[in-house]
């Protein structure tokens, strides 16, 4: 069931086809009265007897097209319209079929230069049916029939979007992780529910220039090997007066 949908739609394509044929065949040949015209037949094709066929094949042929894409809804309401499509090539083929002369009236009217449908009746002698109104009428029952079976079967086809549902979703979530972030109160309010502290800037590399090896100085700290110093400021100067008085005092 979930692989019928190629299958439906070919074969919608070629119920469209085969209502477009009959449309371009010949479906009757009317004989005239001697005298009556300039030709003694006339011949009515699909074109003038059921210029609807035409209309009806190409709406069917967007229709199955539109079915290799469309979701379930939109299968549902598309196998509806498929059903009236075909019962209206159904009907305007009957209507064609039992009364020839009304639907080939335009074609006799231009060689008996009669435009009124009592007057053609009068000018026709006989009719001559083939067998394209058959194959015209037989196109829009495979038509109603395949739109009940879109119905039927449709609910087991896959979505449209499924098969890349997952890696859209993916490429958006990268999108928007390399999207540079803007700072407001409301990006702050969010790093803080984090746990996380908004005002703490980037931190800081090695220093420029020295290649990366020079250790960080703590303040207060000296360099290795030698004791951290406590004096605070001014301690220079105790040191320097401290120094005095000891040699005023030495002997």
């Amino acid at each position: 069931m979930k692989r019928s949908r190629p299958l439906v739609v070919v074969a919608g394509l070629a119920v469209a086809g085969i209502v477009m044929l009959s449309w371009t065949q010949t479906w009757f040949t009317l004989h005239l009265h001697a005298g009556t015209a300039v030709v003694p037949r006339v011949v009515a094709d699909g074109a003038a007897v059921v210029p609807q066929y035409t209309a009806l094949a190409i709406a069917s042929l967007a229709l199955f097209l539109a079915l290799t894409i469309a979701g379930r809804v939109l299968r549902v309401v598309l196998a509806a319209v498929e059903v009236l499509l075909g019962l209206a090539v159904v009907a305007t083929g009957i209507g064609a079929l039992a009364d020839p002369v009304a639907a080939s009236k335009g074609a006799v009217g231009e060689v008996a230069g009669v435009s009124d449908t009592a007057a053609v009746r009068q000018v026709v002698d006989r009719v001559d049916v083939t067998a394209w109104p058959a194959v015209g009428i037989a196109g829009g029952v495979l038509a109603v029939v395949l739109g009940i079976v879109v119905f039927v079967v449709q609910r087991n086809w896959p979505g449209p979007t499924r098969k890349y549902a997952a890696a859209t979703a993916g490429a958006a979530a990268d999108a928007r992780a390399a999207a540079p972030t803007q700072r407001d109160a409301i990006t702050d309010w969010d790093d803080l529910s984090a746990g996380d502290d908004p005002t703490a800037g980037p931190v800081a590399g090695p220093a420029a220039g020295h290649g990366g090896d020079t250790a960080a100085v703590t303040p207060g700290v000296g360099a290795v090997g030698e004791s951290p110093t406590t004096d605070t400021v001014g301690s220079d100067r105790r040191r320097s007066d401290d120094g005095a008085g000891a040699e005023r005092g030495a002997p």
